[in-house]
């Protein structure tokens, strides 16, 4: 049986596959008629392969989704940037003298030109009647006022304090060094002819310094890209820039006890500077600047001198509270719940009977250094804390007539006016940038009365002579600390309360 299958033969009418003279074309041509659906699914792939090999590239990742933390790659000199051009301003007619807008060259000597409008309400709240939020800012299409809404232009603060501005203005840019930065105890080297000025600074403070001016200029309607003051703003962020570390967001360093106030200075300036300029080149320092703060943040809770050590104070928070703010409204990312934290701090440090906010205690007073900072300027003469609070109040979307705390705050505040006297220890700069700013929101009898006080504290003791004219002593109680420089910028932001910010309740 082994065997047997030898004697059978098969016969076929086929052909042996090594007897056929057939290609391999013909025998997968022949295959294909009986696989049609084979050889339709090879010509599809072909087609599907041909029409992607020739699509342009753009269309294949039109879905990406774009970067949000991570802007493009900055262009380092700012000169660089391709700028705006600017549009032409409307043309001045005779028949609207209030609607012109007096405008400043950086070359001009300093004018008388401006209008005083006796008629113009320098309040909006004349009949204590409140009406809905309409936002931080607003104006004219933004965020913020300026001074197309400001000086020279509605009137607002009238001639004095127009001219105060300018002066002011003037004297930071002529104490400006030419790497963009403002040096708080060694500006006077500009003064090259005639007496030097006097009232240096700490040193350690030039970042803050250099914020609170650059933030002067801002407010006044310059930006890196259209003003008067266009090339001074463009300097100090240029050095600012350089000022931050690239890993970590922090301006300068962290050396001083009060490192922090420097950089929330310095973060507020920089998110004006990019979003009231449009620079896109600067989102990435200034988002990293808010990342700083927010990484430095305690948890659950708001801001102090060291990062995350569980101790906070109404200050800092204060000048944070107004970075987050600022970011938010130019599209950078901050954690909102931080705003929900700072409500709860300052509600914790508010006496609900007083309405006196403290430091680091309810109801308690503003802070001193050690020693007899204390006695040379005492507490009980201003309530900058409470200032703070009521204004960082407004920037929350709290509305006076639901939050009757903040109706105590401003009184507290009115029983307080500026008052200019070297001998009694009530110069705080500090305290009348806080509380002109909140009770210009606030409006009102509280306004008009404290802006009274404001122009004979303030407008009136401005130095004229020399070199120091446009800037103010450093006689307050932080004089010693941020110098001329720092009691110049930020008593100019204080008059430009008019107009730097639009009011938040209409």
């Amino acid at each position: 049986m082994a065997d047997s299958y030898n004697k059978y033969h098969i016969e076929t009418s086929e052909l042996h596959p090594w007897d056929r003279d057939e290609s391999f074309q013909d025998i997968m041509a022949q295959q294909l008629k009986h696989a049609p659906w084979l050889g339709l699914s090879i010509v599809l792939h072909l087609l599907v392969f041909v029409i992607l090999y020739f699509m342009p590239q753009s269309q294949v990742v039109r879905d990406e989704a774009p970067l949000v933390l991570t802007p493009p790659e900055e262009v380092e000199d700012i000169e660089e940037i391709e700028e705006v051009e600017e549009e032409p301003e409307p043309e001045e007619t005779q028949d609207e003298p209030i609607l012109q807008d007096t405008e400043v060259t950086e070359t001009e000597e300093v004018t008388e030109n401006f209008e005083e409008f006796t008629d113009v309400k320098e309040s909006a709240f004349d009949s204590d009647a409140w009406n809905s939020a309409v936002g931080l800012g607003g104006g004219a299409g933004g965020k913020y006022g300026g001074r197309g809404g400001g000086r020279g232009g509605l009137g607002r603060g009238g001639k004095q304090t127009a001219r105060a501005i300018e002066l002011g203005l003037e004297w930071l840019k002529d104490h400006q060094d030419e790497n963009g930065q403002w040096d708080a105890d060694d500006f006077m080297k500009h003064d090259t002819e005639g007496a030097p000025c006097d009232g240096p600074g700490n040193p350690v403070h030039d970042i803050g310094v250099t914020g609170l001016a650059l933030l002067a200029f801002l407010g006044d309607g310059s930006t890196m890209r259209s003003g008067p003051y266009k090339e001074v703003v463009k300097k100090a962020v240029r050095w600012l820039r350089e000022q931050q570390d690239d890993t970590t967001g922090l301006f300068g360093t962290n050396n001083s006890n009060e490192f922090v106030y420097n950089h929330a200075i310095a973060t507020l300036a920089m998110v004006e500077a990019y979003g009231l300029s449009d620079y896109r080149v600067l989102q990435g320092n200034a988002q990293r600047a808010i990342n700083y703060l927010e990484w430095h943040r305690n948890p659950y809770s708001v801001w102090r001198y060291q990062p995350r050590d569980g101790d906070n104070d109404t200050s800092v928070t204060g000048w944070c509270v107004m970075a987050y703010k600022s970011a938010l409204d130019f599209h950078l990312e901050v954690n909102e719940q931080a705003f929900k934290l700072a409500e709860t701090w300052f509600d914790s440090m508010t006496d609900p009977v007083t309405g006196r906010t403290g430091y680091t205690d309810r109801g308690g007073w503003s802070s001193r250094r050690a020693g007899d900072h204390a006695t040379i300027f005492p507490r009980e003469k201003g309530e900058c804390m409470t200032g703070v609070s009521l204004l960082i109040r407004f920037f929350l979307g709290k509305k006076p007539d639901e939050d009757k705390l903040m109706g105590k705050q401003a009184d507290v505040l009115l029983a307080k006016p500026p008052v200019w006297n070297t001998n009694d220890g009530s110069i705080d700069h500090y305290y009348w940038y806080y509380a002109t700013y909140a009770l210009y929101q606030f409006g009102g009898r509280h306004w008009t009365t404290w802006e009274k006080s404001l122009n004979t504290a303030v407008v009136q003791t401005q130095r004229e002579d020399g070199n120091f004219k446009g800037s103010w002593d450093p006689a307050g109680v932080w004089g010693e600390d941020g110098g001329r420089v720092y009691s110049t910028a930020l008593l100019v932001l204080t008059l430009e309360a008019y107009y730097r910010y639009t009011r938040l309740v209409r």
